[in-house]
């Protein structure tokens, strides 16, 4: 079983390691980032406008669906190494696994249960 997890683990890191990364940087003087900081003070201080609730449903949207994906992609994994450590357990360890299911179990309740309240709580206070 060790071997099957030390496996995995060294599949993924090297699935992360060929991943690529960007990197976004600017070249800056502090003067340009002072200035920067200055700049977005007196826009903050000079605006009376109303909150845009098209463009804030659109960020709610954005990040309900973000921890909605992270939320359903997290218990598919815990779920199937669960069915993986439960198959291959011989009696004592498959008690262990029957232990951890039931906050596994919970654990989704609560998860999704705070996303469709978000989600009835969204639609209602439109």
């Amino acid at each position: 079983m060790k071997k099957i997890i030390l496996i995995i683990n060294v599949i993924l890191i090297v699935f992360m390691l060929c991943l690529p990364v960007r990197v976004y940087a600017v070249d800056d003087t502090m003067d340009d980032v002072f200035h920067g900081a200055q700049e977005w003070l007196k826009n903050g201080e000079n605006t009376n406008a109303p909150i845009d609730q098209q463009q804030l449903k659109s960020t709610s949207d954005t990040i309900y669906n973000i921890l909605l994906g992270i939320a359903m992609a997290v218990s598919v994994a815990v779920g199937v190494i669960l069915g993986i450590k439960y198959m291959m357990a011989g009696s004592e360890e498959k008690a262990q696994v029957k232990e951890t299911l039931g906050p596994y179990i919970i654990s989704l309740i609560v998860v999704f249960g705070a996303f469709a309240i978000w989600k009835i709580v969204v639609t209602i206070l439109q």
